[in-house]
């Protein structure tokens, strides 16, 4: 049981990073010795088994019909045989019954005379007819020396193969400190990602379109003097689309895409990572002009010192490397390179200053109407039904970012090919929404009769609560079917995006959060372990507001670190005020929602009543329930 507001989402991490093709080809794997000898014992064992069942198919399919020369005279005395083929010292004899069989005579007497020796008359060779065919030279020399060349080929053959693997192994130390990074080449058009394909985002597009014009045209800047950044840090929650902005200035500049992860440049070895940087801009230079994109650079870019190795820290002397290249001694003018965090404030200052990552882009999370640009573009290629109105997608998900956009979209898409429909309607993108929030539905989790009402009171006092405290965000669907982990949730979404909490709207979100438990403690006299999610939640917004955001009365505007073994910014005397400060918070919080629930106890029934009868309430029938009980329900501005 939970609430579900666009705060208390997890966000999930995105990549859109697609690989392009490798600049440089590899050498495969290095080899071990046990798969070295294993790969020429299974060499040998083939070639043999080869050999084995050829001449073994050659025996069953080609019966032994040869006869001695005593057999072939008597034959040729008694009429029996037709005609003699005679090749070389082979004899193909053709019987009157059809029949064929071989023999072989002496190579240095001709048929006349072998035949003679055996007591053959003249008459009676005179009645077969005798055909005499020439050995060609190449079959001639080909039957001399196949016994020879065939096994002398078959070592050679095996030679090549073993010193094909010893030079692999070899040429694999030499490319150990080689880059991995891919490329993007601009004419590929099947990979290009242009502005028209980043929807959203539109401050930082704008700061992005000079690197494009530099790249493009990059004399009118150096005549008159300018120096453009080198380097473009994007900075930005999970999922916002930094790769993706990285790849569109490549893509409206039209030139070569390096990218590469910060992890990829850090091996066990020392100095591997600083070997792959030297060669990375090396490669970009020879394609200048190009850019170079390093994805989570904060895997290899923290702050110096804070490492356990000393001097000969890998990580350390890769970043020290990033630096010496990004402002070293030669000037790489048409080489602009950039990267993504979501974590900035671990970043060494070192990169950040003026000179090499001097332009920071901050991608904020997409507002109501770039959501819906988003859903658009991710809409392109899908039918959608004619009840589709992505403008109330784009309301009903404040805080999404545009990778949660895409995968709403796409589970749309599946929701639809599941139930046999060719269109995406309505109804499966809301769907959707609480599918990337929540998790899917567990249609097996059937509820006993007395969970059912228990949930049921659970979820209303929520809702109940959220309606009639002032700053609370409004209900927009209550439900008691189980999704992911919650046997029921409330889904509190505000009307406009928000850049800003008060103090107010945290006190009222926290009070709408315990409703749930306080609905369960007065209704049904007990309290279980459905709260137990709300119970984390609220505890940690409310030490938020004492210790970070400086809305505690007593303690003041005052922000505290976080206490941790090693690390304690403050005495244990403050760490009990601020306790009982949380503490005090979420007293008065209860206090106001058992307020609320006993003076609106006939509103709570009735919410409880509609969701057990039908599980799933909406925004319109729950108002409904509200305005026939005297309460105004809260609209947007606009509409009042």
């Amino acid at each position: 049981m939970q609430t579900v507001s666009p705060k208390n989402q997890k966000k999930k991490s995105s990549s859109n990073h697609q690989k392009g093709n490798s600049p440089r080809k590899g050498w495969g794997l290095m080899p071990k010795g046990s798969s070295f000898l294993s790969n020429l014992a299974t060499t040998i064992l083939i070639f043999l088994l080869l050999m084995s069942l050829y001449s073994l198919a050659e025996s069953f399919t080609k019966p032994d019909t040869t006869i001695p020369l005593s057999t072939v005279a008597a034959d040729v005395a008694e009429g029996k045989i037709q005609s003699i083929t005679v090749k070389g010292d082979s004899l193909n004899l053709s019987y009157s019954d059809g029949s064929e069989k071989t023999s072989r005579k002496d190579p240095s007497a001709g048929i006349p005379e072998t035949l003679a020796t055996y007591g053959v008359t003249p008459e009676e060779l005179a009645k077969v007819a005798i055909t005499i065919e020439g050995q060609s030279g190449f079959e001639f020399w080909f039957l001399s020396l196949a016994p020879i060349l065939i096994p002398v080929f078959f070592l050679a053959f095996l030679f090549w193969f073993l010193s094909r693997q010893v030079r692999g192994a070899g040429m694999q130390a030499f490319s150990f400190g080689q880059s991995k990074a891919r490329v993007i080449d601009p004419a590929d058009m099947s990979q290009r990602v242009t502005f028209k394909d980043v929807a959203g985002a539109r401050e930082a597009k704008e700061e992005l379109l000079e690197i494009v014009d530099f790249l493009k045209s990059p004399k009118k800047f150096l005549d008159i003097g300018a120096r453009i950044p080198k380097g473009i840090i994007l900075m930005g929650a999970p999922g916002t689309g930094k790769t993706l902005l990285a790849r569109a200035v490549a893509g409206e500049a039209g030139v070569p895409f390096f990218s590469i992860s910060g992890s990829e440049f850090v091996e066990m070895f020392v100095g591997v990572g600083a070997s792959r940087v030297r060669d990375l801009f090396q490669l970009a230079k020879k394609a200048a002009p190009a850019i170079i994109f390093v994805d989570e650079i904060d895997a290899v870019g923290r702050t110096r010192g804070a490492g356990m190795g000393g001097g000969n820290d890998e990580r350390e002397q890769t970043l020290n490397q990033i630096l010496v290249e990004m402002d070293g001694f030669e000037p790489n003018e048409k080489v602009v390179v950039m990267a993504a965090t979501n974590r900035p404030d671990v970043l060494d200052p070192a990169l950040l200053r003026p000179g090499r990552f001097d332009r920071r882009v901050t991608i904020d999370l997409p507002d109501r109407r770039d959501r819906e640009d988003i859903l658009k573009v991710h809409a392109a290629k899908k039918p959608l039904g004619p009840d589709v109105a992505l403008s109330v997608i784009a309301e009903r998900t404040p805080g999404f970012s545009g990778a949660e956009l895409y995968s709403l979209m796409n589970e749309g898409a599946i929701l639809a090919a599941r139930e046999n429909r060719k269109e995406i309607t309505q109804y499966d993108l809301i769907r959707s929404i609480e599918k990337v929030m929540l998790g899917p539905e567990r249609k097996s989790h059937l509820l006993s009769k007395r969970e059912k009402e228990l949930t049921a009171y659970h979820e209303a006092g929520h809702a109940l609560v959220s309606s009639i405290l002032e700053h609370a965000d409004p209900v927009h669907k209550i439900s008691i079917i189980s999704r992911g982990r919650a046997a029921g949730y409330t889904l509190k979404l505000p009307f406009d995006d928000r850049k800003m909490q008060s103090k107010k709207q945290f006190l009222d979100d926290i009070a709408a959060t315990l409703g749930g438990y306080v609905a369960e403690e007065l209704v049904l006299g007990d309290v279980t372990t459905g709260p137990s999610n709300d119970l984390q939640v609220i505890t940690a917004l409310a030490r938020d507001m004492v210790s970070r955001y400086g809305m505690s009365d007593k303690l003041g505007p005052i922000a505290f670190g976080e206490r941790q073994l090693g690390n304690e910014p403050y005495s244990e005397k403050v760490a009990s005020e601020i306790d009982a400060e949380v503490s005090r918070i979420i007293d008065e919080a209860k206090a106001r929602a058992t307020d609320v629930v006993m003076k609106y106890r006939v509103v709570l029934d009735a919410i409880a009543k509609e969701l057990v009868e039908k599980e799933t309430v909406e925004r319109e029938a729950f108002e409904k329930i509200l305005v026939l009980n005297g309460i105004i329900p809260k609209k947007k501005e606009e509409e009042i």
